[in-house]
């Protein structure tokens, strides 16, 4: 991989017009329905040969790239198309004497390196964000996706070229050991957006000098107020934990105040006894009939149809618990006393916080940002769905008309600093 070439492309990308790269998200529409039979004969080989190597019914989910999957792809570009230009906007104008302005103006990040798991839909949504943003992109999916990817990779680089951009504006790197040499590539790529567990987040962190961007593992937690409805309560928890249960969004911890809790989980327990297996404390066990819960699980991202229950004694209790064991991605209440969602909306330290909905709405698309890159649990540059306002930065220009420092640093001129 010559990452000297993409750092050049790069900086041709970054002064195409909005016209140009919409001709490209067009294209890569256009080429998805079209090879739409090639896509789905790629993404059968990955699916088999998953099946063959007995990986988990949560990765096959993941894998697997047609039907409605492949249409909200396509929807999903359609929508960045629509979006304004992000780039080479002006967000502060200050006149700071009579002939010098400063402007603050939007622009790429530069070169963007994704290593994203087992999900070909992530490549089409990352590649068409990137490309209204105008970032070059290095990209390493899951190798059980790889017939799915190469073929993407293929006619998003052929939508590009039939637009006018160069070579390498897009990039796949297909082996494990190719992940090495992008680390070290610091003078060449700008960011770094992983997207996997815990350990491999700290991994790339440890070993590379470029930025990152992005989250780990996805501890959502649900808290069920003493005053909260019932009913709207367990269909909120049945499809937070079930709709996707593969997802980084899926509700993992169902914290439940001690009051409602005699009413809540024997009804959660008979509307959801075939399709979720309850963990639960000594005070749930107390209440229903359920194996028990380790404080370890209440740290654990199942990405399975298994939900870790405890009761707690105050909406203070339930903040506490979750700010310490939350991996800070989404975390929901439920409640009727708008006091209380206030309160944990303020006081969750986490990058989605939401009151009386699925934590499955934590999506980009679902945003209205047409696509995602991922999620960000940090709290600089972008947090939550990560669109295309996380893949674009700013500069400053200042313009003069032959000004020094000299007379102002001597106190012979002044600022005059007005914001325009």
């Amino acid at each position: 991989m010559n990452y000297e070439k993409i750092k050049n492309e790069s900086f041709e990308l970054a002064q195409t017009t909005a016209d140009e790269r919409n001709a490209a998200l067009k294209n890569l529409a256009n080429l998805l329905k079209t090879h739409e039979k090639e896509i789905i004969e790629a993404n059968n080989k990955d699916i088999q040969m998953a099946e063959k190597n007995s990986l988990s019914p949560q990765i096959i989910s993941r894998l697997k790239f047609q039907g409605n999957k492949l249409k909200d792809a396509i929807k999903g570009i359609e929508d960045v198309i629509s979006f304004e230009d992000p780039l080479f906007k002006t967000t502060l104008k200050r006149k700071l004497a009579d002939t010098l302005t400063l402007k603050r103006i939007t622009c790429p990040i530069g070169v963007i390196g994704v290593i994203f798991e087992s999900r070909p839909d992530a490549m089409v949504q990352i590649a068409a964000l990137c490309i209204k943003s105008g970032n070059a992109v290095v990209l390493k999916g899951g190798s059980e996706a790889k017939n799915s990817n190469i073929l993407l990779a293929s006619l998003i680089k052929e939508a590009g070229k039939e637009a006018g951009f160069g070579d390498n504006f897009i990039n796949l790197l297909e082996d494990r050991s190719d992940v090495g040499e992008l680390l070290k590539m610091h003078n060449y790529v700008d960011l770094i957006i992983p997207r996997g567990s815990n350990e491999f987040v700290s991994y790339i962190m440890e070993n590379s000098k470029i930025p990152v961007m992005g989250h780990s593992d996805g501890v959502c937690n649900i808290y069920v107020d003493s005053d909260a409805d019932i009913k709207k309560a367990v269909d909120i928890i049945i499809d937070s934990k079930t709709q996707y249960v593969s997802a980084c969004n899926a509700a993992e911890n169902l914290l439940v105040h001690e009051k409602i809790a005699p009413k809540l989980l024997p009804e959660l327990q008979k509307t959801s006894a075939t399709s979720i297996k309850l963990l639960g404390t000594k005070e749930v066990q107390d209440i229903i009939e359920c194996e028990t819960a380790t404080e370890d699980d209440f740290r654990t991202e199942y990405l399975d149809y298994i939900l870790s229950t405890k009761t707690v004694p105050s909406i203070d209790a339930a903040i506490k618990e979750i700010n310490e064991n939350s991996s800070h991605h989404t975390d929901c209440i439920i409640s009727n006393n708008e006091q209380s969602i206030d309160k944990f909306t303020r006081a969750i330290d986490s990058a989605d916080v939401f009151s009386n909905c699925s934590t499955r709405f934590a999506d980009g698309y679902r945003f209205g940002f047409g696509a995602e890159v991922g999620i960000s649990t940090g709290k600089l540059h972008a947090r939550g769905p990560v669109g295309l306002e996380g893949l674009i930065t700013y500069k400053y220009t200042l313009s003069g008309d032959g000004d020094i420092v000299k007379p102002y640093a001597e106190q012979e001129k002044t600022f005059n600093f007005v914001d325009l």
